[in-house]
């Protein structure tokens, strides 16, 4: 295990947690086992025990886990395992249902940075003090996430927007996980078929991408500015603007967005909004992306949709976004015309194609 003298502390760290939460499983097919004194009854390897994760179903009792174990372990070890398991929340196709359904209810939350740290930032990527730079900013975080933490503010000419900033440290961290990850990944595959079946090297390699480029808020805006472009005539579509005059790599400033969350059916009906009518834009918005602009929206959770009252949907957050080549576009056209044709021979073939 060569590569694990570069991150070893690391590497323990992980091997403890897992079996601290009845993985232990994962730490004999991880190989990392040698990395922490083996404790009977704490995870073993008896292969035999992967049944828990196949099934869906726990015995702690025996060292199995629960999909609750996992996401515990996935929480506990920081914002790189937190987003790759949000990432498997919406991949029904790798996962038992009991698993994909706790893994949802992972937050991409982290403590607060302290705000002298904020606004060292700040000032070291803008060169002013935030006052300086804007009419108002507020200490207190509007939302603290693994990556960045986003305050209020307001421009000179009475705009707001909100200034994400980058948390110091989170690159170092993310960067060395992802290689973690996918040295993980790739032994996995060698040790464990299922994790071979569903390429879990490929999924692990393509998770690493497109979070390495989440975190240049240069690439953020740059993305933001192509999808307001690309909605430019869509008048019930709001997209943020970006303020290139208070944006680096470490500080985005964007055009602050207001509204209901499109998951809060109650708000939505006491403000006389048509869901259906909202539930129908919205997946016209995601075939636009996906049909039309080749380019879409990678990471569209409820808290990345906000409604106004006459129905208009704002969307926000643009660092994880994805690309589609001409050749995968027409399977996924021979796909959507067998569903609608209600033709299996085409959809077989159209599924074949895709996998």
């Amino acid at each position: 295990m060569a590569e694990a003298t570069t991150h070893t502390a690391r590497y323990r760290e992980i091997a403890t947690v897992l079996r601290r939460h009845s993985l232990g499983f994962m730490v004999g097919l991880l190989g990392i086992g040698r990395l922490v004194p083996f404790r009977r009854g704490n995870g073993g390897r008896n292969g035999a025990r992967t049944r828990a994760i196949d099934t869906g179903t726990a015995a702690q009792s025996n060292g199995e886990t629960s999909p609750e174990h996992l996401r515990l372990a996935l929480e506990e070890l920081g914002p790189t395992f937190i987003k790759l398991g949000q990432l498997l929340s919406t991949r029904s196709d790798l996962l038992p249902p009991a698993y994909v359904e706790e893994l949802a209810k992972l937050q991409d939350a982290a403590p607060p940075v302290p705000v002298a740290d904020i606004r060292a930032v700040i000032r070291r990527e803008l060169g002013s003090e935030p006052e300086e730079l804007f009419a108002t900013f507020d200490d207190r975080p509007l939302a603290s996430a693994s990556i960045g933490q986003a305050h209020a503010a307001t421009l000179d000419d009475g705009t707001p927007v909100v200034v994400k900033v980058r948390r110091p440290g989170a690159v170092a961290r993310v960067l060395e996980d992802l290689e973690i990850l996918q040295n993980l990944a790739a032994r996995a595959s060698r040790r464990w078929g299922p994790a071979r079946d569903i390429d879990a090297a490929g999924v692990v390699d393509e998770f690493a991408q497109t979070l390495r480029a989440e975190l240049d808020y240069l690439q953020e805006g740059r993305n933001a500015e192509r999808f307001a472009e690309d909605f430019a005539h869509e008048a019930d579509v709001v997209i943020p603007r970006v303020f290139w005059e208070h944006t680096t790599s470490r500080v985005l400033t964007l055009e602050r967005m207001r509204g209901m969350n499109v998951g809060d059916a109650v708000a939505l009906d006491a403000a006389g909004v048509d869901r259906k009518r909202v539930a129908r834009r919205g997946a016209e918005i995601v075939l636009k992306m996906t049909f039309e602009d080749r380019f879409f929206h990678a990471d569209l959770h409820p808290g990345n949709l906000f409604i106004h009252d006459d129905g208009t949907i704002a969307l926000i957050d643009f660092g994880m976004v994805g690309a589609i080549g001409e050749e995968l576009r027409g399977h996924l056209s021979t796909l959507f015309v067998a569903l609608v044709r209600g033709n299996p021979a085409m959809l077989a073939g159209a599924l074949t194609s895709l996998s």
